[in-house]
């Protein structure tokens, strides 16, 4: 029972670790990090990514427009785009190697220390992603709530406003973190008896094959 708990947690670490960085991925490219309603123009929303600023007008629709510069950005939008990539990469790799280091995985089904350290590495590289995600979500948001408390900008200038891509890349930061945690309590958590016996009996049948034929083992 304890080998299957423990199959189940690496499971579900990898899934959620699967979900928060499919949603760190769309979390980069989506034009909705802030948003911005003018009072003046009801019809007219515009939103801001990292790549793009986009308006959307009930006549016409949404236009968007990607950035001319890299330099030109505010420097949290630079950060943040090396960020999220370094994020991207970081949880590959994380999920690469807690696939190969899984218990019902047949890699490297014989060699449980090799599997047991890249659940842990998976984990830590989970762990490395998400947090490689949520600070420039939190740092964009933080800026962005300066900016709209700035007591020097008159109120009539319009302010930003959160957009639904940082409440996602929170999202995915977390699950990331979730993720790599129940992958490494897994992978630390002791072998059941029962499962360190059936390796033991395959690594003897391994080593004396001729038990099997009903012969004795061969003197040493």
């Amino acid at each position: 029972m304890a080998l299957v708990w423990r199959v189940v947690l690496q499971l579900v670490g990898l899934v959620l670790s699967v979900l928060g960085w499919v949603l760190a991925v769309i979390t980069t490219y989506l034009p909705h990090w802030k948003n911005l309603n003018l009072e003046l123009n009801e019809m007219e929303n515009w939103t801001l990514g990292l790549w793009q600023a986009c308006v959307v007008r009930d006549e016409v629709g949404r236009q968007c427009k990607d950035f001319d510069s890299f330099l030109a950005l505010p420097v949290e939008l630079r950060v943040s785009r090396i960020l999220m990539f370094l994020s991207h990469g970081l949880g590959l790799l994380g999920l690469l190697a807690s696939g190969f280091g899984l218990d019902c995985s047949r890699v490297g089904e014989r060699q449980r220390e090799r599997k047991k350290r890249l659940l842990i590495l998976g984990g830590v590289l989970s762990w490395a992603a998400g947090t490689a995600a949520l600070v420039p979500v939190s740092w964009v948001a933080h800026v962005t709530v300066q900016e709209f408390w700035d007591e020097t900008i008159p109120e009539v200038v319009p302010r930003w406003e959160f957009g639904e891509a940082l409440f996602m890349g929170w999202f995915a930061g977390f699950l990331l973190l979730l993720g790599g945690c129940l992958v490494t309590g897994a992978a630390c958590c002791t072998q059941a008896p029962w499962a360190a016996g059936h390796y033991a009996v395959a690594e003897t049948q391994t080593r004396c094959p001729c038990l099997e034929n009903g012969a004795a083992a061969p003197k040493v």
